[in-house]
């Protein structure tokens, strides 16, 4: 019976993917006659390219995020196709460096001479800074008319995915970058782990913040995650619980979901740490987790439900490129459904193709379980996501996270390990564990160097200074004070654990939603204090509100109306 109703839910899941799929509208392209008249497939572009003027010989310079897994898989195949034979692109050099350094790299190639060609890889929010930068070229026939050959691969694609947008288009209505693969976040798990210590089974960011994950501390993390300046798909997981939860509740989320993880420094090192059993969840890219779940059968990828979004991870022609054509060849074969979309069925890879036709040619029809991840994936619900808000915020977010997470790492995690364990070991109970959690997890407040204003690390804060991080000065001044402010932070939650474990402090509880702490110094003074609730409080006292003020207007209405 259970196989039945698996396999018609699968039948199910498949039939609504299809649907989709066919629901979804398809990008136009400027033109619905090409150059190339009615040549068929693959490739009808091709012998047009191959009559625009163009050198031969040559070598395209790409800026990427893949990791070697792709790179030389997509080396070898653009190579040996009658695409980079027939236009004469003798070799690709990949330039794998980290997002702080693709400006400065891009800049430095073209004043050597040697511009990079081609962007892809790395996420919406790293492309929109170096559009804004000026370095993404549009794609515009009337500028080289190889570019005929990528809006006519682009049309084949969704516009939106999820309510995602897969396209990105220029102040001059051109397109400057469009997503070659789609991707969700999530975390994934071990089951032989979590079911050997006996844990919960995590299903939201949330989950990864419980003190159960806390029981082998500080000696064993069960929890990973990436250090945000060393991985755009981390960052964007970090931004994605900011936006879901909003701004001062998800830094506590991220403060305890740092303080229950080792902190790697790569995305990639969290899912092989996954893989060897080493930690029993880690947060990641969707392909990481199909990869580890190939690789480990104990594995699983979660898709945190209603707090995730769909990315499209794009690619781009770099704004100067000696070589129009051939950048436009291989963006237009990274693109089509014959050529780099069939990279991504790799099972080495396991990435979601941003063209779902692949799945109708004899490779996508062998991986229909990737079709189903697909279908998952763009008909789950996620968030309103602001990559606006993102880029405002991003460099502040992933400096504050660095100072306070990863290089106060020590001191949060052996005060957190404490905590937990006088939690799990009953020495505390739950207004006290509650009233720690928010002690531990409270903003830190510092002084502003560019105004001296003491100040703490707001949204709007943070979209302040985000520009000005590039100063050396404010950024060491910065770093240094939230790390040692972070410090002070954690230790003092240390002191205050001590207290109530010695009897000096008394935490009682009130009203739901509510915490009331009733603190007794050793001179016998009581002082009376309000906290924030669990993380759920928040979130009523937000319903609550919303409720007051709907009866509020109805009332003026009717008052009105009478």
């Amino acid at each position: 019976m259970n196989k039945l109703l698996t396999g018609i839910f699968m039948i199910v899941l498949i039939a609504v993917s299809s649907l989709s799929l066919l629901a979804a509208p398809k990008a136009t392209a400027q033109s619905e006659t090409w150059p190339w008249g009615n040549a068929s497939e693959p490739y009808p572009w091709l012998e047009y390219l191959k009559s625009l003027p163009h050198d031969t010989n040559i070598t395209l310079i790409i800026i990427t995020r893949h990791e070697a897994t792709i790179t030389e898989k997509v080396r070898t195949e653009f190579l040996n196709s009658p695409v980079a034979k027939q236009l004469g692109i003798d070799n690709i050099r990949f330039v794998s460096a980290g997002p702080e350094l693709w400006e400065s790299y891009i800049q430095r190639s073209i004043e050597s001479g040697t511009p990079i060609d081609v962007a892809w890889g790395g996420g919406p929010t790293l492309f929109n800074y170096i559009d804004e930068k000026g370095f993404l070229q549009s794609i515009n026939p009337e500028i080289n008319p190889a570019y005929y050959a990528v809006l006519y691969e682009m049309s084949k694609i969704p516009t939106e995915i999820a309510g995602v947008s897969t396209i990105k288009y220029g102040p001059d209505g051109s397109v400057h970058w469009i997503g070659a693969a789609i991707s969700s976040f999530g975390f994934t798990i071990n089951h032989q782990l979590i079911n050997d210590l006996n844990l919960p089974v995590p299903q939201t960011w949330t989950d990864l913040t419980k003190p159960e994950y806390a029981k082998l501390l500080p000696d064993t993390p069960l929890i990973g995650i990436a250090d945000p300046t060393m991985s755009t798909s981390n960052t964007r997981m970090y931004e994605i619980i900011l936006q879901a939860y909003g701004w001062d509740q998800g830094w506590r989320i991220l403060t305890l979901m740092a303080a229950n993880s080792k902190i790697f420094d790569s995305s990639s090192g969290v899912r092989d740490a996954v893989i060897r059993n080493e930690i029993a969840a880690g947060i990641t890219i969707d392909f990481y987790g199909y990869t580890a779940m190939h690789q480990n059968p104990n594995c699983e990828y979660i898709l945190p439900q209603g707090a995730t979004i769909i990315n499209a991870d794009p690619i781009a022609i770099i704004n100067g490129t000696k070589h129009p054509v051939q950048a436009a060849a291989f963006v237009a074969w990274v693109l089509s459904q014959y050529g780099g979309q069939q990279i991504w069925l790799d099972p080495d890879i396991n990435r979601l193709p941003i063209n779902p036709e692949v799945f109708n040619t004899t490779a996508g029809q062998e991986r229909t379980d990737l079709e189903q991840a697909y279908g998952l994936a763009t008909t789950s619900p996620g968030i309103d996501f602001n990559d606006t808000l993102a880029l405002l915020t991003e460099r502040a977010m992933q400096f504050y996270f660095k100072a306070t997470l990863v290089n106060a790492h020590d001191d949060l995690q052996a005060v957190w390990a404490h905590i937990a364990k006088a939690y799990l070991d009953g020495e505390i109970n739950n207004a006290e564990f509650e009233y720690l959690v928010q002690k531990l997890t409270d903003p830190i407040t510092f002084n502003d160097p560019v105004t001296g204003e003491e100040v703490t690390f707001s949204q709007e804060y943070a979209i302040q200074i985000n520009d000005k991080l590039s100063d050396p000065q404010i950024y060491q001044s910065l770093m240094t004070q939230w790390e040692e402010n972070a410090r002070e932070r954690y230790l003092n939650a240390y002191n205050l654990l001590d207290q109530i474990l010695n009897g000096e402090l008394t935490i009682t509880t009130g009203q739901p939603g509510e915490e009331t702490g009733t603190i007794t110094g050793t001179q016998g003074e009581t002082q009376t204090t309000t906290e924030g609730g669990s993380f759920g409080s928040t979130l009523t006292s937000n319903i609550t509100l919303i409720i007051g003020i709907i009866i509020i207007v109805a009332a003026a209405y009717f008052i009105l109306k009478r």
